[in-house]
């Protein structure tokens, strides 16, 4: 008959359910992973799956009562880093998303909105589509796959239990939330020019010819050259887009730093 101890079964809980809770916290958190419209269940599985499949590669875990309070400290660390990481690219598609409200402000559709699957909510068409394109974008690079290697590689960079986290680096990740406004409105800067000379052109032309009705040409014409202009800049945002997500991987790491001895 075969016997356990209690330390056993704790380090084989230890080695899986540790792992386990930041793996779930990424999920929840980053995109594409984390869209309501995948079923809980889904995620649950997913998450399972990839701790079974990189638990025989991670280092050592820490020889402790997971029932205990330090065990409970360590499960809400491993939460808390995980949810850090999935935050961090979060961001970028954030600033994706406030450029299409951008755009959509400037072109006069800031009215219409529709139901958007990833933040379960009302948001502007504009920003949906600008949204779901990032998105397809990032799945046509494999950006879930990289996603899932930088979050196995985060296992050995922060190790379960191995090292502290820095005050700082909580500053880092808060910081990294200006690229929702600098890289949000450099993504919308050329349509935000062609709009604007456009207002400009209407200005002058209802000081030159003031029986013209702007609101009858003014709007048809706003939304017309709103779409032509995100049209031809389509095609040239691969390049930017393809750096932010580079930006969001690398800074699911390099956000943090270990606490000094």
């Amino acid at each position: 008959m075969i016997s356990l101890t209690a330390a056993e079964i704790n380090a084989w809980v230890v080695a899986f359910f540790f792992p386990l809770a930041r793996v779930l916290a990424v999920l929840v958190s980053a995109p594409p992973f984390s869209n309501p419209a995948l079923p809980v269940r889904v995620r649950l599985i997913l998450g399972l799956a990839i701790t079974l499949a990189i638990s025989p590669i991670l280092p050592a875990m820490p020889a402790i009562d997971p029932a205990s309070a330090a065990g409970l400290l360590l499960l809400a660390q491993q939460l808390t880093i995980g949810f850090a990481m999935g935050f961090a690219v979060r961001l970028v598609f954030s600033a994706v998303d406030l450029a299409g409200t951008m755009i959509g402000l400037q072109m006069g559709l800031g009215f219409a909105t529709s139901y958007d699957p990833q933040s379960a909510g009302q948001t502007p068409v504009i920003s949906e589509f600008v949204g779901l394109v990032a998105l397809l974008a990032f799945m046509a690079i494999n950006g879930h796959l990289m996603l899932i290697a930088t979050l196995t590689h985060s296992f050995t960079a922060l190790p379960v239990g191995g090292t502290q986290l820095a005050s700082g680096s909580w500053w880092n990740l808060s910081s990294a939330a200006a690229i929702i406004f600098s890289s949000g409105l450099l993504l919308a800067l050329p349509i935000l020019v062609a709009l604007l000379v456009t207002n400009l052109a209407l200005a002058i032309l209802s000081r030159a010819a003031p029986q013209l009705n702007l609101i009858v040409i003014g709007f048809p014409l706003t939304i017309t050259l709103g779409f032509v202009a995100l049209m031809v800049a389509l095609p040239y945002l691969s390049v930017p887009l393809q750096q932010l997500f580079e930006y969001g991987l690398e800074s699911m790491l390099g956000n943090f730093s270990p606490a000094p001895p």
